[in-house]
């Protein structure tokens, strides 16, 4: 199984390109098994650009994840304070491998009626 992310396109890009070496999140998807994540690319692009498999995913206190990640983050210390605010746990899904389509496609070409997720889905 597979699951798709809205990820902001910098971060999209910055993830394919090599830049950014995990994707955070303040939750997680709760389903064993998830291998790969499909990147939907937010407005202005909404398209599946994407995808990547997932190495591991780091979960422990905003500070810790942090200190583990910063050095691959493609983010500045300021916004990943900001985004885990008040939070006592964060995220980090770190990226194994990646696949930039060579074009992008609608939501509809991954799995009919999909629409873009708010955090993600389960495909």
């Amino acid at each position: 199984m597979k699951v798709l992310l809205s990820i902001k396109p910098e971060y999209a890009d910055k993830i394919l390109s090599g830049e950014k070496r995990f994707e955070f999140r303040k939750s997680i998807f709760k389903r064993d098994g998830i291998r790969t994540v499909i990147i939907y690319a937010t407005m202005p692009v909404g398209k599946v650009i994407g995808e990547f498999e997932i190495e591991t995913i780091l979960s422990d206190r905003p500070d810790s994840i942090w200190d583990r990640t910063s050095q691959s983050s493609g983010i500045t210390k300021d916004f990943f304070d900001s985004y885990f605010s008040e939070r006592s746990k964060a995220y980090a899904i770190e990226v194994k491998s990646t696949k930039k389509y060579s074009i992008p496609q609608d939501l509809s070409e991954i799995k009919i009626g999909l629409k873009a997720p708010q955090s993600f889905a389960y495909v």
